[in-house]
This record gives C-alpha cells, sequence and structure tokens, in this order.
C-alpha cells in the first residue's frame, strides 16, 4: 500500500512548472532593490537571521508600493544577490576584449577609419600639390629672374635711348641703364622692375612735347617777386608759367619748390628769372593787359630740357 503514497508523492516534482518571465523579472527587481538599499543589506545580512529580517524588510518595501510579492520570489531575489546573478561584471582588458570591442563598434569604426582615410588622402594630396606649386614657382622665379626681366630692362633700356637725340637726354637714360644692369647681375627682381619703370617715364618725358607760356589771363598772376630770409635787401622774380601742348592742353608736371626743397605736380608754376626779363614782361602786358611774346621757352622731343626763349635763372615754385 505504499507504492501508491510513493508515486503521489515524486509526481509533483516531476510536473513543477518552469518559472514565468514575470517571476524571473520580478526576481530582477528584487535583486536591484537591495542594490539601492546598501545599508540595508549590510545591516541585515550581518545578523544571525539575516535572510529573515531581509525578506520581511523587502516584502514592506513591497507592500508600501502596493505591491504582493511571494516568499519564493524574495528567496529568489536573495539568492540571485548572494550569487551575483543579473549581475554585470565586465571583462578583463586584453587584446580579445579590445577586438570584441572593435568588432562591436565596427560601423562606427568603418565611418571614422574612412573619415580619416579620407582627410590622409586630402592631406597628402594638398602637400603633394604645394610641394608641386612651389617647384612650379621657384622655376617660374627662376625664369623671371634670368630671362623675363632683364630681356624687359634691356628693351627699355634700347626704346628710351633710341628716343633720346641730345646728350643730357641720352646720358640719363644710360644712368638708368646701368642701374638695370646692376640689378640684372644682383638677380634683384624689384629693382628690375623698379628700372624698367624708371626707363619707361623717362623716355615718356623724352617724347614730350610743350611749349612754356607764360600766364596773362585776367585776375592771374603772371609775375611775382619774394624778398630772401637770408637778404632782406634782395628780391627774386619769377615768371607764372603753365606747360600747353600743340592742343592747348596744360600739363601737370612734377616742379620742385625751391623754397621748401618738395616736388609737386603742378599745372602752374613759377621760372625764376632775372629782373630784366621780369620787367620786361611786365612792360609788355601793361599796356593792353595782355602779353603778346608770351612764350618762355620750349620742350622739344628727343629732349629732357626746356629751350628757353627768354634769360632765366635757376629755380622755380609751386606756390605764391
Amino acid at each position: 500500500m505504499s507504492w501508491p503514497a510513493m508515486a503521489d508523492t515524486a509526481a509533483p516534482a516531476t510536473n513543477t512548472p518552469a518559472p514565468q518571465l514575470d517571476d524571473v523579472m520580478l526576481a530582477m527587481d528584487v535583486v536591484d532593490t537591495l542594490r539601492h538599499q546598501e545599508s540595508l543589506v549590510e545591516r541585515e545580512l550581518g545578523q544571525e537571521s539575516r535572510d529573515e529580517a531581509l525578506k520581511a524588510r523587502l516584502r514592506q518595501i513591497y507592500e508600501s508600493q502596493g505591491l504582493e510579492v511571494t516568499d519564493r520570489i524574495l528567496d529568489q531575489g536573495i539568492e540571485a544577490l548572494k550569487e551575483s546573478r543579473f549581475t554585470y561584471t565586465p571583462p578583463k582588458p586584453g587584446f580579445d576584449t579590445f577586438l570584441a570591442r572593435l568588432w562591436i563598434r565596427r560601423r562606427a569604426v568603418g565611418s571614422i577609419a574612412g573619415i580619416l582615410l579620407v582627410v590622409l588622402v586630402a592631406v597628402v594630396g594638398w602637400q603633394i600639390w604645394r610641394s608641386n606649386e612651389a617647384s612650379r614657382a621657384a622655376e617660374e622665379l627662376q625664369v623671371e629672374l634670368t630671362v623675363t626681366l632683364p630681356a624687359a630692362v634691356k628693351e627699355a633700356g634700347k626704346a628710351a635711348l633710341a628716343s633720346a637725340t641730345d646728350k643730357d637726354a641720352k646720358a640719363a637714360v644710360e644712368d638708368v641703364i646701368a642701374k638695370g644692369d646692376a640689378a640684372i647681375t644682383a638677380k634683384d627682381g624689384d629693382a628690375m622692375r623698379g628700372v624698367v619703370e624708371e626707363l619707361n617715364a623717362l623716355r615718356a618725358d623724352i617724347l614730350q612735347t610743350y611749349t612754356l607760356t607764360i600766364v596773362s589771363r585776367e585776375g592771374e598772376d603772371t609775375g611775382v617777386f619774394r624778398i630772401p630770409d637770408v637778404n632782406e635787401n634782395a628780391r627774386n622774380y619769377y615768371i607764372i608759367v603753365e606747360a600747353l601742348t600743340d592742343s592747348g592742353e596744360a600739363l601737370a608736371l612734377p616742379i620742385v619748390n625751391e623754397e621748401n626743397g618738395k616736388t609737386e605736380t603742378v599745372k602752374k608754376w613759377g621760372v625764376r628769372v632775372p629782373e630784366a626779363t621780369f620787367e620786361a614782361i611786365r612792360a609788355d602786358k601793361s599796356d593792353d593787359g595782355i602779353v603778346e611774346n608770351n612764350v618762355l621757352g620750349e620742350k622739344h622731343r628727343g629732349s629732357l630740357k626746356v629751350d628757353y626763349l627768354m634769360d632765366v635763372e635757376d629755380g622755380t615754385i609751386t606756390a605764391w
């Protein structure tokens, strides 16, 4: 008669249901609650009846939240805490761990690697381009210093010298050409450019023609005199002139003011003359208010100087 009883006793053990997901989740919540109640765990687990006291405290916590937790769930949670279940323990650092993390983050790592590759290619390409540009610039500079600029200096000097007809103009051009030759020898690019500009300007002055005409318009000064500071008994006489082209245009020319040593570009200036020239021009204007003999000098093509038709002295002024 004992065999049926033994069979009945064994049956429940073989038919025990597997833990439900909700029970597992609740047990995990118990463990989480225990972790957040560190002082509770330390105090209760340190007593002899720690498990029962801990269960009572946990039951009180859940009942205060309106939750009913069975002893089985509380026992599973306490046991899981002791066994460190539901607790993540990170693996120890190592090469295998490093590779595993790279594999997990392969998409992000691939994106970063792609960006780095693009940046690397761009940097290398830029360096190659810069190196090529530097080489090209060096070659161009060498050609400019040894071929282009020397040829420009020679050509400008040749043109300026060909335009000069008197010895003074030729001498002025040759002086600038000598500066150009020195710049070519020194391979001084800035100096060569400056010489080319100077020669072109000099040639323009040599080719320029105009008539130095005495101003005699109404309301304008024809002549003035100055009393020099160094000798109050003396007088410096000046005739006011302008440079007129064949079409009647007044040119603006650089003129040195002898009173302050400054060079100014003006359309009218005073030429210093002897007293006799000054008085002759004043007499010419006195009879009818017009200077009949109004040409003080002429600037001819091929020369830098004015050929004066009246007696003049060295010195000019730009203000009176």
